[in-house]
């Protein structure tokens, strides 16, 4: 009989890219999506392990199979993803029922060891590092199945050659690795191919991309036109300029003939050079929305936290981007309570986040990961009230800032990517703008998924929009969902 799967994803959208990957290798190898959880023959925890919630949530998930197990032996649970990459020892002694652990690395190999733990028990598959050359260390490289029709994601580099203190990430995905530009290209010109009109370029650290590509260039042992034949990298004049760059990603990606809209995420601050800037605003494609994480506004805490920024460098390459890119969006991550934070750095904090006016904000309580340096510095952790009275005090200047930035764009005509029906509305659907904002408007304009409008804004909230339609500009291009490998 034919075996079904179950994928739970945690996490960010890397996370949800590689469970899109892993659900395509299952389908590949014969395997259809269950009905549900309690009617699969296989579950998949894809995991994150950026917050401690992230491993209780995983914990609890598992005890519940547990149970569910037991009435099934027959049901194979796997976890994969970032937890899994860092805890595949305490997973085993916590969850003896699991049957795979695969980490960040192994993606590719999702099927073939739930294969091979059929025939043989449980198997733990970790690889320490990742092959640079081994193209099956990227996620994109492998067959999908995606979520959406009109919207896809392409991972540009994994990994992370960044130290900040807080993040668990470069020891879970290792170090940063781009894929070749040619290949990027392709992948994008397939996914418009098959119907896909907005994409989303990802990296731990996007607007680095190609820097190690340098490296691969500069010590080929042959001329410059071998060199860039060698990498795939470039078609530009190799003298001159021995990598590509992010803007040039983001110019040749946005003219792929059918993509309407490019984002990305996540830049680093330091990283945002004038040519991206420059390519967002010459590439009609690439949407008027950045996503610039701030993480504190003061710099004794930037420092600590080695972000390699200050308060000032961060705001005028914030002004940069605002002068330069008309309508331009901005959205940022903040951590309350690194440890040493003092009322005068918090404050500082406030100053510097009421002076950007952010469009909205993603605000974390600091929690302490094992195997970061943050998570030594337990002299100067932040009492848990303190930390609590803080996020409050900082929700309440960004949701006036949101207000303000949403108050701004009532009465305007803004173009709507329709995603579908509301959750919370039946009479209602729900879309995006190109600054990235939620606008809800009516069902009963017969609008689908996919499709792109007119809308008039009508009214404001801290978090969405409220819409009337003017009229649809274009029907939704897709054609099929089935699995799309990229080139």
């Amino acid at each position: 009989m034919t075996r079904s799967y179950a994928v739970r994803t945690y996490g960010c959208q890397m996370n949800e890219h590689d469970s899109e990957r892993i659900a395509g290798l299952l389908e590949a190898n014969g395997m259809v999506p269950a009905a549900s959880e309690a009617d699969a023959d296989v579950i998949v925890l894809n995991t994150c392990c950026i917050r401690e919630n992230a491993d209780n949530r995983l914990y609890g998930a598992l005890g519940n199979l547990k149970a569910l197990k037991e009435e099934r032996p027959g049901l194979q649970v796997a976890v994969a993803g970032c937890l899994a990459q860092k805890d595949r020892d305490l997973i085993q002694q916590r969850a003896g029922h699991v049957d795979v652990v695969f980490g960040t690395h192994n993606v590719h190999r999702a099927a073939e060891l739930l294969a091979h733990a059929r025939e043989h028990g449980p198997v733990m598959e970790i690889l320490e590092e990742t092959v640079r050359d081994d193209a099956a260390a990227f996620p994109s490289a492998l067959p999908t199945r995606r979520d959406s029709d009109h919207r896809s994601w392409v991972t540009i580099q994994i990994g992370c050659d960044n130290s900040c203190a807080f993040c668990i990430v470069p020891a879970v995905r290792g170090p940063e690795i781009s894929r070749p530009f040619g290949e990027l290209v392709a992948e994008v010109e397939a996914l418009a191919m098959d119907g896909v009109t907005e994409i989303t370029l990802l990296g731990q650290n996007v607007n680095s991309y190609g820097r190690d590509l340098t490296t691969r260039l500069r010590t080929a042992d042959a001329g410059a036109t071998d060199v860039v034949q060698a990498g795939r990298v470039w078609a530009g004049d190799a003298r001159r300029r021995p990598r590509p760059l992010f803007a040039d990603l983001l110019s040749a990606v946005g003219a792929v003939e059918g993509i309407r809209r490019v984002r990305y995420t996540s830049p680093h601050p330091k990283d945002l050079r004038p040519e991206t800037i420059t390519a967002m605003a010459d590439t009609p494609a690439v949407c008027e929305h950045l996503h610039l994480p701030l993480q504190s506004g003061s710099d004794r805490v930037l420092a600590a936290m080695h972000r390699g920024y200050t308060a000032e460098r961060y705001m005028k390459r914030l002004a940069e981007a605002r002068a330069g890119i008309p309508d331009l969006a901005v959205t940022t991550d903040l951590i309350v309570g690194f440890p040493g934070e003092t009322d005068e750095d918090f404050e500082a904090t406030l100053e510097v986040v009421a002076e950007a006016g952010y469009d909205s904000a993603y605000t974390f309580v600091f929690s302490p990961r094992g195997g970061t340096e943050a998570a030594g510095m337990t002299d100067g952790f932040v009492e848990h009230a303190v930390c609590v009275e803080r996020y409050e005090r900082l929700q309440a200047v960004l949701q006036r800032s949101a207000r303000m930035c949403h108050a701004a764009r009532t009465g305007r005509i803004e173009e709507v990517l329709i995603e579908g029906p509301s959750k919370r509305e039946p009479d209602q659907v729900t879309g995006r703008t190109r600054q990235h904002k939620l606008v809800h408007l009516s069902a009963g304009d017969g609008l689908r998924e996919g499709a792109y409008a007119e809308v008039l804004i009508t009214g404001a909230a801290n978090h969405y929009l409220l819409g009337e339609l003017v009229r649809v500009t274009a029907a939704p291009r897709h054609r099929r969902r089935i699995p799309v490998a990229s080139a």
